[in-house]
């Protein structure tokens, strides 16, 4: 479909501005804010659960704070199964907004909770908006994003959670001690206030739902003011629950069976570390010797080291490739937490920290980024949604994990766990490229874009 003044839908002429990141620079400042506050709500809990297990009115155990982890990540699992159901019927844009309103209804619980099963359900509250979240924004990015840019696009949007994470510990470093844990709870209400009302004046809503929503006016609308593609209706996603079961089935298509296994086992591992790391860094450092005011600093020093890693990863990852940077990040961060795992001088360990920081969080992102270059238009939002939900059971395995060794004493055996899950992800992110070639040893450039930096060129 072409209109006045356009030499076709995916050209951009006088009236229609070009695809850059000038362009898109709101949708990504936008899903920025709003997983910003996501990594701050997540961080939350690693960064004050020592002043919890410190307050006897709580009741908390280290396997009850284990637990607790693991049911916010239950929650994004089924906010994530919920996430699909909403979209259709709302849109991208309301459902991110609910995302982040349940996230914060579920931290104001949190702060009001006076026993462990309160807090606990105030975090699988939150969870539940967390779910959701994430996977939508990756989606939202990824359709704006400039050609040739998609890894480095991936890169930018989730450097936000970690610094939400460092915004998480210095909140709780700042506020815990003097005010209590539940003051940090409270300041977690914030993302209600601030991100909501911007979200829903400024954020556009996906052309591609717009279009399978049936609203082709406002699809085209929204595509020419972001200088996009106009989107056709093999690139919208399918409506309706039969549309959803047809585009997971999409993802065991012979050319993509074993890449989507792989990435999945390799989503979870990410998450083991991910969300194990951010739940129980300061309570392990703490039980490694280290006093509580440093411990608490080495959720921030690690979250500063995930800003960094995001910017090298998504450059590194449009030159060589998603796929070779996740493994290779992995294996570092495998090494990584090895060497935590010895009573090291404090100076050493906050560098050992922050250049684990710098390949652990992106080893994860670029796993994301691998999944965009393995399906097609249609089918994007389906696997990424697959590969955060699968990957979700690992974000519930890690705290679980560590919260059972930490109630038997032996929770520094926790950056031995982390190792393994390492280890396991780089071998199952990098044999994604060649499940993917032998699955279809026809494909084109634009479907093998895994194994090389032309990554965002299959929307060429």
């Amino acid at each position: 479909m072409t209109s006045s003044g356009t030499t076709g839908p995916g050209r951009p002429t006088a009236d229609r501005p070009h695809h850059t990141f000038r362009t898109v620079f709101p949708v990504l400042a936008l899903c920025w804010l709003a997983v910003f506050f996501d990594g701050m709500d997540v961080n939350i809990y690693g960064a004050v659960m020592p002043h919890m297990l410190d307050d006897p009115g709580l009741g908390l155990t280290p396997a009850s704070a284990g637990s607790i982890g693991s049911w916010t990540a239950f929650g994004m699992f089924f906010g994530a199964l919920a996430a699909g159901n909403v979209t259709d019927w709302l849109g991208r844009r309301p459902t991110l907004v609910a995302s982040v309103v349940l996230f914060s209804l579920g931290s104001a619980v949190c702060a009001l909770a006076g026993d462990p099963t309160l807090f606990g359900a105030g975090r699988f509250l939150a969870g539940i908006g967390l779910g959701g979240l994430t996977p939508l924004a990756l989606a939202m990015v990824l359709e704006f994003a400039p050609p040739g840019r998609a890894a480095l696009t991936t890169g930018l949007l989730m450097s936000s959670y970690h610094a939400g994470g460092m915004a998480a510990t210095g909140i709780g470093l700042g506020l815990a001690p003097a005010a209590g844990w539940r003051a940090v709870f409270w300041a977690g209400v914030l993302p209600a206030l601030i991100a909501v009302p911007l979200l829903l004046k400024y954020l556009p809503e996906s052309p591609g739902v717009l279009l399978a929503r049936g609203d082709r006016t406002r699809a085209d609308a929204v595509a020419d003011r972001y200088g996009l593609p106009r989107p056709t209706p093999v690139q919208a996603p399918a409506a309706g629950a039969k549309g959803r079961l047809a585009a997971v089935r999409a993802l065991f298509h012979p050319e993509s069976r074993w890449a989507t296994l792989l990435l999945w086992l390799a989503s979870f591992c990410g998450l083991v570390l991910v969300y194990g790391i951010s739940t129980w860094l300061p309570q392990m450092m703490r039980a490694s010797g280290y006093g509580l005011s440093s411990s608490v600093t080495f959720l921030m020093v690690i979250n500063a080291g995930g800003i960094v890693g995001m910017f090298v990863a998504g450059r590194a990852a449009d030159r060589f490739g998603p796929a070779k940077i996740s493994a290779l990040w992995f294996a570092l961060t495998a090494a990584g937490a090895l060497l935590l795992k010895s009573h090291l001088p404090l100076g050493v360990t906050y560098a050992v920290i922050a250049l684990t920081g710098v390949v652990l969080f992106s080893a994860q992102v670029m796993v994301y980024a691998v999944t965009g270059t393995v399906y097609r238009d249609s089918e994007r939002a389906a696997g990424l949604g697959m590969v955060t939900g699968v990957g979700r059971m690992g974000a519930a395995f890690g705290p679980w994990l560590i919260g059972v060794l930490a109630a038997t004493g032996s929770q520094t055996m926790g950056f031995t766990a982390f190792a393994l899950a390492g280890l396991l992800g780089a071998a199952a992110i990098a044999l994604v490229p060649l499940a993917r070639r032998r699955g279809a040893p026809g494909v084109t450039a634009r479907q093998t874009a895994a194994t090389g930096g032309e990554a965002a060129q299959r929307r060429g």
